[in-house]
């Protein structure tokens, strides 16, 4: 991948020699924090936020493509989570009232932009359900204050998602709930498809 036509793209070609100085790549690029950002020189704030915003974009196009696996310890660990999940309120009936194939445009539209906000916020979409979305902050990789970063990806999704452009010709609303605590995470049972949480 191109960093500095990545960074051209998204308007912010001025840090494109942060980003070599610090040899930055595509791999490195899907792990940077707000904290990485701004130890390279991104000083800006809002720099820093459309950055994160765009590698989540990023992400959500690689996930489609092809998932990369997330390396899991074989024995379970124990670790501080958060977890979000976000569904779309009244989605049954919107689904009486939309064609499948609009329906799963709004599906498909409302997914790409929680997964981008989770991403910008340092979290990870564990599994889409149905229209639900849920996320996981401080795992695979943890980072300082990750119950916040969940709270701060729920609010935006909260406010942002009537605003969604989407076939439903309406506002879209989504009710979200987070929990924190003490969870293992590793293989369940043995084997490689039965891999979780607990």
């Amino acid at each position: 991948m191109d960093i500095d036509g990545w960074l051209r793209g998204i308007g912010l070609s001025r840090y494109a020699e942060n980003f070599r100085a610090n040899e930055i790549d595509s791999e490195l690029l899907s792990r940077l924090t707000n904290d990485d950002l701004r130890d390279i020189g991104v000083a800006s704030l809002g720099d820093r936020e459309k950055i994160l915003k765009a590698i989540g974009v990023l992400a959500v196009g690689r996930e489609s493509a092809a998932p990369a696996p997330v390396a899991i310890h074989d024995a379970g660990e124990r670790r501080q989570l958060t977890v979000m999940f976000v569904d779309l309120v009244d989605s049954t009936a919107l689904s009486t009232r939309l064609d499948p194939e609009d329906m799963r445009e709004v599906i498909t539209t409302y997914h790409r932009y929680c997964a981008g906000v989770i991403a910008a916020n340092g979290g990870f979409v564990a599994k889409y359900l149905g229209d639900g979305v849920l996320a996981c902050f401080g795992y695979p990789q943890a980072h300082e204050h990750d119950a916040e970063r969940a709270v701060r990806a729920g609010l935006e999704i909260a406010e942002a998602s009537p605003k969604l452009k989407t076939a439903a010709q309406a506002p879209l609303h989504a009710r979200l709930g987070i929990a924190t605590g003490i969870v293992v995470v590793g293989d369940l049972v043995g084997s490689e498809e039965a891999r979780g949480l607990d």
